[in-house]
């Protein structure tokens, strides 16, 4: 591999992050299609391949996307079918869920106890922020945990493929919760346990909420180097 090559890697990487706000911008099927036969390539124990995805454009996902908020806005509480959370969140992720929800909030111009402005921001996940692609990700159930490792490095080969032709994308564990609503609209069979969600497409670069940055920690902080 040429030093071009992994400057490029690095680059896609550590350039990647959630997109908030999207332009409305078509994005050609073909390349979206490209772009999961490249993702495909993730490693899979056995070859067993456990991801399945629909994605959804035009009718499709405004279908989708109106049953979801509908869902969203009575009120009734949704769960998944498998925990993607913590019941109580413990340190040092609760700091670090904070610092997220802190720094969000406030480049939104949301205060504390702003509750309709957080909800409404909250809302905006089951519109894929407004992108032109959604990505719905399911499995069957009968696989074990050890197919969701495998799953995230499909998802994640997605992203950064998506990253190196010029698109953006924002993962969304939000849509597990909501899978009862998406069996209503989409043809999603009784085996296959909703994993995840994804948006995809251009960023509006122009959003205000396009400015916020995670911070990652150091690799002091969650590795141990062990020659002896």
């Amino acid at each position: 591999m040429s030093d071009d090559m992994q400057t490029a890697v690095d680059a896609v990487i550590k350039s990647r992050k959630s997109i908030r706000a999207f332009k409305k911008d078509p994005v050609d099927p073909k390349l979206v299609e490209h772009i999961l036969e490249v993702a495909s390539r993730a490693p899979s124990g056995s070859n067993m391949q456990p991801w399945n995805v629909y994605v959804l454009t035009g009718n499709a996902l405004k279908r989708v996307v109106d049953a979801t908020c509908k869902a969203f806005d009575s009120g009734k509480k949704y769960e998944g079918e498998y925990k993607y959370y913590p019941d109580t969140f413990f340190e040092p992720y609760l700091s670090r869920r904070r610092q997220m929800g802190w720094s969000m909030y406030g480049i939104l111009g949301i205060e504390k106890g702003e509750h309709e402005k957080a909800r409404l921001q909250q809302k905006r996940n089951y519109m894929f922020f407004d992108a032109p692609v959604g990505l719905i990700f399911t499995m069957n159930r009968g696989l074990p945990f050890g197919c969701f490792i495998e799953y995230g490095m499909f998802m994640d080969n997605i992203m950064l493929s998506a990253k190196s032709h010029g698109l953006d994308t924002c993962p969304q564990g939000g849509w597990s919760d909501y899978h009862e609503v998406l069996r209503e609209v989409l043809p999603i069979k009784p085996e296959e346990l909703v994993v995840d969600g994804m948006a995809l497409g251009y960023a509006d670069t122009e959003a205000t909420i396009y400015k916020l940055e995670t911070e990652r920690e150091p690799v002091s902080s969650f590795t141990q180097f062990i020659d002896k």
